[in-house]
């Protein structure tokens, strides 16, 4: 029951500063490109390897609480790129790295395809 409080309560926080993200964007003057979910997805990747390279090097007692809260919770709220990112550097580090191009491909293309066809279906169908 801890985890799950844990992670909603990191969920909570990324998703708070996700919209954030796109609100001082969008105050900014930034408009017609998606700037906020390119930001987004680049400062939490990047936050991401900094919490993940630190957790490998400090090994906290706290360790899977912290990662539960940041990577799974926050993180993974402000962006799930972040999350896919070290999916995809975890099995290159593993010498996988036929199984993290596919992995890489198979997810971008298929995700694209699949809102494509969501938004497809609800035009043609609903």
């Amino acid at each position: 029951m801890q985890a799950f409080l844990l992670v909603g309560l990191g969920g909570a926080i990324g998703a708070v500063a996700r919209y954030g993200t796109g609100v001082l964007v969008g105050r900014l003057g930034f408009s017609g490109y998606p700037w906020a979910t390119m930001i987004a997805n680049i400062t939490g990747s990047f936050a991401m390897g900094l919490l993940i390279g630190w957790l490998a090097l400090a090994t906290p007692g706290n360790q899977n609480e912290l990662r539960l809260f940041v990577a799974v919770g926050i993180l993974g709220a402000f962006t799930t790129f972040s999350t896919f990112s070290l999916d995809v550097v975890t099995l290159v580090e593993r010498g996988q790295v036929f199984g993290a191009v596919g992995y890489l491909f198979i997810s971008v293309v298929a995700s694209i395809l699949a809102l494509a066809f969501g938004l497809l279906f609800m035009r043609n169908f609903a």
